[in-house]
């Protein structure tokens, strides 16, 4: 027997010791999507397939409500509804006995259903402070949304968050700014964008109701001068004409004692003679 004969077989157990799968023909599962963004409460599909030919066993695990739509040896198909909560669902076949899975990874989002914005003072002078507040009720998940606050179409402010936990939280910004003279002619709004693209979604956006803000602008210092004179000028009219008032009222009086007591005396002596 030739040397090669003689080790074949002892080289083809060696094999199958080293590599017990070697046997079993490789096979893949796949899952669609790969990815899954749901809204909370809402539900999706999700195809399972395969590569082996004849699998014996395939499915779906999951603790969510699901629903078998059609099936055929190498794929099914599931409607799966209401989630609630960030999860993992399993795509999983059996073939000639050795079991496979492919995960996917769900992401439940609460969207950004109101944007509110509060401007204060929603009156003010060119150069003073005012307060841009915005507010978002109940989104989810907090760290992929971006807050931006608007004059017209221009950023004034943007603010994103991190590390935040799955469940929906209120989020909010607020911007001090200071009133410029053409602020009145720009309207002042809230951006709210969830940005669920990294996990395999789009973008939501939502703005809020467009506010306008009130502008006066600071008297200049020339007419606050003008102004200031004219009431003094008006001031010093008022009291030149109270007392010359004052001092005609004395001398006409003096004048009318002064009458009376030159016929009063002419009188007297008109008595006097007559006596």
């Amino acid at each position: 027997m030739a040397p090669l004969c003689r080790w074949g077989l002892p080289a083809a157990l060696l094999a199958l010791l080293l590599c017990p799968g070697a046997g079993v023909a490789a096979f893949d599962v796949y899952a669609s999507p790969e990815q899954l963004v749901v809204r909370h409460g809402a539900s999706s599909e999700i195809n399972c397939s395969t590569s082996c030919l004849q699998p014996t066993i395939g499915g779906l695990e999951t603790t969510m409500s699901k629903v078998l739509l059609d099936k055929q040896p190498q794929w099914e198909r599931y409607r799966v509804s209401n989630f609630s909560t960030d999860t993992i669902v399993y795509c999983h076949f059996t073939c000639s006995g050795k079991q496979m899975l492919r995960n996917i990874s769900v992401t439940v989002f609460h969207p950004p259903e109101q944007v509110l914005l509060k401007l204060q003072p929603t009156w003010v002078t060119v150069g003073r402070a005012f307060t841009m507040e915005c507010r978002v009720p109940a989104v989810a998940p907090l760290e992929d949304l971006t807050l931006t606050l608007l004059r017209g179409q221009e950023p004034l402010h943007t603010k994103t968050f991190g590390g935040a936990t799955a469940a929906p939280q209120e989020a909010s910004v607020t911007h001090n700014s200071t009133a410029h003279k053409d602020d009145g002619r720009h309207n002042f709004s809230c951006r709210a964008e969830l940005d669920l693209r990294p996990r395999g979604g789009v973008i939501i956006r939502r703005t809020s109701e467009p506010q306008a803000l009130e502008i006066h602008e600071p008297m200049p210092d020339n007419q606050m001068v003008i102004i200031i004179a004219v009431v003094s000028v008006l001031l010093l009219l008022f009291v030149a004409s109270v007392l010359l008032c004052f001092v005609f009222g004395q001398q006409w009086h003096q004048r009318r004692r002064g009458n009376y007591g030159v016929q009063a005396a002419w009188r007297r002596l008109r008595r006097s003679f007559r006596a």
